[in-house]
């Protein structure tokens, strides 16, 4: 990313934002993104499936494992959330949740052959760290942007996010380019731990420089809890006021699932199906995360200059046309084009998507309304993989499970096309005033 485009963009920030603010929040993205790229994509997924469960149904247990844990943080997400608005505790969440994921990351290094109860449980405690301090790091979004910016820096954090994974792969690639040969399992396993230092360290300005704006109600350790609980009830009561955000998290619920879905099979698609090796992968997702950041990057402004809805929805058709590709796809060289056009939407539907929730979110119930998107997007981790799973175990194809993920796009496109985002906007901005008022 060019930093005279980040520099513009940090002059849009209201006085009470900081550029080192900006930018430690933005290096948050750099740092989880070693996470998705190399344990749940590119490394342990497949280790996972080849060596620990091998000749155990891998794909049915990985999507069993993947599935499971999200659905735990869908159901934390929005009481989690309210209580972070409620007692000013995003931070602290935020903290608390990158630490349990690093740190089971880290153990994954002891898991080996035949362990497949340990690795399911590390694995499933370190994506529900990662997801929880994903959900609150996006909640920081609308404190640190404004309403004529927050596409740019959704896209710019995206974009480093890219970056991270990039260099996180290059970084472990020596490690795991030779794949499960007896003589290379004990570096493939170093990967891990190596992971978890890289996000512990690119996280750290995070954890210094941003800063928790939510003021603290409590009087004691319960009231967290009791005052976490009173907001969601209010929300659910003041729920039908909401009506496009409602529309626009069911439309995400569906599409992210598709998204989610690919993400989490490509790399075993590519090895299984395509017959790629262990560095062949990694050559794979180092150009599909080049091709990412600069998505990311070049179409973050036109969240902001063509709306956040038009430009999802762009990303949705360029979805299907990559379900389909990959599902008639017979080459490796053709499944690295896949890969390019895949990756150039990637971060753009993703960085859309948060900046379009922001817009509809009214300032103040940042954490709790972030709740509800990732309670939405985790609920959209469960039935696609298990989907997945189940179809390639009962038909044998993982062909035929690639391309059930076509409804996936095709759904959330249409229900998507029923958010009305000037009105939702408006709803939010509304509340807000009545909120100060009262």
């Amino acid at each position: 990313m060019s930093p005279s485009h980040l520099q513009r963009s940090l002059s849009l920030y209201d006085e009470k934002t900081t550029r080192r603010e900006v930018i430690s929040w933005c290096l948050y993205d750099f740092a989880n993104s070693s996470y998705t790229t190399i344990i749940v994509t590119v490394a342990y997924s497949i280790y996972f499936i080849g060596v620990v469960a091998d000749g155990m149904n891998g794909e049915r247990l990985w999507g069993w494992g993947y599935s499971g844990s999200m659905l735990i943080v869908a159901l934390l997400s929005p009481v989690l959330g309210a209580m972070a608005d409620y007692g000013g505790l995003k931070k602290g969440f935020l903290v608390g949740f990158t630490i349990l994921c690093i740190s089971t990351t880290m153990a994954l290094f002891f898991v080996r052959r035949g362990d497949v109860v340990m690795g399911m449980l590390l694995f499933a405690l370190s994506n529900i760290g990662f997801n929880g301090g994903m959900h609150f790091y996006n909640s920081f979004l609308i404190d640190i942007t404004t309403r004529s910016n927050i596409g740019r820096i959704s896209g710019y954090g995206w974009a480093l996010g890219y970056s991270g994974g990039l260099v996180s792969l290059l970084l472990v690639y020596p490690f795991i380019r030779d794949g499960f040969g007896d003589g290379n399992l004990y570096y493939y396993r170093l990967s891990f731990p190596l992971t978890g230092v890289f996000f512990l360290v690119a996280s750290i300005p995070s954890f210094l420089f941003l800063k928790e704006r939510s003021y603290s109600h409590r009087t004691h350790h319960l009231d967290y809890i009791r005052g976490g609980f009173r907001r969601l009830r209010d929300t659910f009561r003041e729920i039908g006021r909401f009506t496009e955000l409602v529309r626009y998290l069911f439309s995400y619920l569906i599409y992210t699932d598709g998204i989610n879905t690919v993400i989490v099979f490509s790399a075993i698609f590519a090895n299984r199906v395509l017959g790629f090796d262990a560095g062949e992968v990694v050559v794979y997702f180092i150009i599909t995360q080049v091709s990412a950041g600069l998505g990311a990057w070049l179409l973050a402004p036109l969240t902001d200059r063509l709306g956040a809805k038009k430009l999802i929805s762009v990303t949705l058709v360029v979805w299907i046309l990559v379900v389909i590709g990959a599902y008639m796809v017979e080459t490796k060289e053709g499944f690295y084009g896949i890969g390019i056009l895949a990756g150039s939407v990637l971060g753009a539907n993703q960085s859309a998507s948060r900046a379009l929730l922001g817009l509809l979110t009214p300032q103040g119930r940042n954490a709790e309304f972030f709740g509800f998107f990732a309670m939405t997007g985790k609920f959209a981790a469960v039935l696609g993989p298990l989907l997945y799973g189940e179809i390639s175990t009962l038909t044998g194809d993982q062909r035929y499970a690639v391309l059930s993920l076509v409804m996936f796009f095709v759904v959330g496109f249409v229900l998507l096309q029923m958010v009305d985002e000037e009105r939702g906007m408006a709803v939010a901005r509304r509340f807000e005033q009545e909120e100060k008022d009262w």
